[in-house]
């Protein structure tokens, strides 16, 4: 018979245990919040450009050839956006998991003509 670990539990000196609870209240404040959107939405561009413009590769070599050719994926990445503003193409919205689709009351859940 297969034994599944034991559970650990850990206990913190004073010092530790008070940092750990004060960053968990910061968490929960507006400032970090109004960050941490700053942060997603940089987040969502660099990725957007990795998928998209292969940002983690360069056809080039040297340093300022390599400079340039972000210069001018960075120009592309905004001209595509430009477009779809033009044409009224909406941002995505976050994606939402099944198992928050099956739990959320259907009043809650965007219909289609909202979203």
């Amino acid at each position: 018979m297969k034994r599944t670990p034991r559970r650990t539990v850990t206990v913190r000196v004073r010092e530790q245990h008070e940092a750990l609870c004060t960053a968990r209240a910061h968490v929960q404040t507006v400032e970090y919040r109004k960050e941490y959107a700053r942060r997603a939405g940089i987040e969502g561009t660099l990725s957007r450009g990795v998928r998209r413009c292969r940002l983690r590769r360069t056809r080039y070599v040297g340093l300022a050839k390599v400079h340039l050719g972000h210069l001018l994926t960075a120009v592309a990445m905004n001209f595509v956006r430009v477009g779809e503003w033009l044409t009224g193409r909406p941002r995505a919205r976050t994606r939402r998991s099944a198992f928050w689709q099956l739990m959320t009351p259907p009043a809650m859940t965007p219909t289609p003509a909202t979203a």
